[in-house]
């Protein structure tokens, strides 16, 4: 394994923006804490002292990205503070660190506007509801424990996360109590929405979690006002091995709480739910802001993101994606004992995509030509994401001047933005999960991604699959355009958007094995 800064580095190694690496110290509760033998976890950071609730999932994870896009400064959005504080207290390329897990929203000066009113409509609608709501919101910058039994109750929580191109990248994990968090924000158009999702989106779904309890141990029933109705897609199991159980996809619907605690089984519902709160907020702080400076700044309405986020915690994998990112479990089949079966987790939001594509035209019976040259409007493949105004609402359309602005905004919006959301319980055959950027299946298959870490894996018990992944897509890269890996690194970011987009990738094995791992940094 390379260290830091070694002559003998690939060239395309040591430019690596994002290269962070975790493994869990114990199983159980009953294990104690034991440095695995040949541990190797180079700049990371493990946890002696903790003992956690419960059994997780994942044993360890690994990330890595490389940027292709030359990005501007960030602009006024949040007064500054999403590009100069958030991003570098999250930016830790060499492992992560340990930081308190009270969320700090109240430090962005937007909060006093269009947040707390959003978080007060989206979180309650009866008076004791937006009472907490206040309560809760006020209290997110103190740091304390907030008083709950929900698993996100802990003092410190270990983060990472960093920056690359237009990409952003953030993981957080609670080995105290079982649970990580990954989210990967794919810009485009600058990287202010990507920024911002980094800033504010983890924090969102805290605060909704933390209602969710709230209203289960304080007014049971009392959620169903706020809950009522969503419908939200559930990946109980995979729909076509029949080693998992209860293998189905089904539109549930929330069911109605009256006077009774919220059923355990329920509880995937819930969280989801939470979830796509979390993004709506996010969604509607950002739009929000982006109006106020759309007149100094009408660059703005055309910047976006993808969005990739997953929760694991016990058994289940919570996912939720807006755009083209994509998670893929790797998983055994029955039928092919020690071959792994890619499955894809989340839905592609592209044009490219014939449901999504059939959507946008039907939304749109009196606009002849909603999709121009395989793009929305002429503008966008995507038909879900994050931000990209001038799509969903004419005003922000109408900043825009000549050949920028949309001609025939006839019935907005054009892009969406609910996500896609699902559940998957772990089992005993699933292997390790892959999250990217779309730039990562630029170049791969989903087959072939999860091929490379699986062989990896065996070969290099003590590596980093993540960047192992990002330095193979290099090396295809560069093998198109007919140069050498070296060659196409030293094309200056910008230029090297040519032949490679920002590429983001996460690797979290699952299962309680202990398994030596490393990752390093090359800045």
């Amino acid at each position: 394994m390379m260290t830091e800064g070694s002559d003998d580095a690939p060239v395309y190694s040591r430019e690596l923006s994002v290269s962070f690496g975790y493994q869990c110290n114990v199983t159980g509760p009953s294990i104690s804490s034991i440095e695995p033998e040949g541990f190797d976890f180079l700049n990371s950071t493990m946890i002696q002292d903790s003992c956690m609730k419960m059994s997780s999932s994942f044993s360890c994870l690994s990330g890595a990205a490389l940027s292709a896009n030359a990005t501007l400064a960030n602009t006024n959005l949040c007064n500054g503070l999403i590009g100069e504080e958030i991003l570098p207290n999250l930016d830790s390329p060499k492992s992560f660190r340990r930081m308190a897990s009270s969320p700090s929203l109240s430090r962005l000066d937007f909060t006093s506007s269009s947040s707390y009113s959003s978080f007060t409509s989206l979180g309650g609608s009866t008076p004791k509801e937006k009472d907490f709501a206040e309560t809760l919101w006020k209290s997110m910058s103190a740091p304390t424990r907030t008083e709950s039994s929900t698993f996100l109750n802990t003092m410190e929580v270990q983060m990472a996360g960093g920056a690359a191109g237009e990409d952003r990248v953030q993981a957080v994990c609670s080995e105290e109590n079982g649970w990580l968090f990954c989210g990967i924000y794919d810009g485009f158009n600058g990287r202010d929405a990507a920024d911002f999702l980094a800033g504010t989106l983890y924090e969102n779904i805290c605060f909704y979690l933390h209602m969710l309890e709230w209203n289960k141990k304080k007014q049971p029933g009392s959620f169903k006002s706020t809950l009522e109705g969503e419908n939200v897609t559930l990946h109980i199991a995979l729909p076509d091995d029949p080693g998992h159980s209860n293998s189905e996809m089904e539109q549930a619907k929330l069911p109605n709480y009256v006077d009774e605690e919220f059923p355990h089984e329920n509880y995937s519902s819930d969280i989801i739910s939470c979830l796509n709160r979390a993004l709506a907020q996010a969604e509607g702080d950002f739009m929000y802001m982006v109006e106020q400076e759309m007149e100094d700044r009408p660059d703005l309405v055309s910047v976006g993101s993808c969005v990739l986020a997953i929760l694991l915690y016990g058994d289940h994998i919570y996912v939720q994606n807006l755009g083209d990112s994509r998670a893929i479990l790797a998983t055994s089949t029955i039928q092919e004992e020690g071959v792994l079966k890619a499955i894809q987790l989340t839905e592609t939001h592209t044009v490219d995509n014939e449901s999504e594509c059939n959507k946008v035209l039907a939304d749109h019976p009196d606009d002849p030509s909603p999709i121009i040259y395989g793009r929305v409007k002429g503008k966008l493949k995507l038909t879900r994401a994050f931000g990209v105004g001038y799509l969903k609402k004419s005003k922000m359309n109408d900043v825009l001047m000549g050949i920028l602005q949309v001609r025939n905004l006839c019935s907005p919006p054009y892009v969406y933005n609910h996500p896609f959301t699902m559940s998957h319980r772990v089992s005993d055959k699933d292997q390790f999960v892959v999250l990217g950027s779309d730039g990562l299946f630029d170049f791969f298959s989903n087959d072939e991604v999860v091929k490379l870490v699986h062989l990896f894996i065996q070969n290099n018990p003590s590596g980093d699959p993540a960047k192992h992944l990002v330095e193979q897509l290099v090396e295809r890269a560069a093998d198109n355009a007919g140069f050498s890996s070296e060659d196409l690194m030293n094309i200056p970011a910008g230029r090297r958007r040519k032949y490679h987009d920002d590429v983001t990738v996460i690797v979290v094995i699952l299962g309680n094995k202990q398994r030596t791992s490393a990752a390093s940094a090359y800045l």
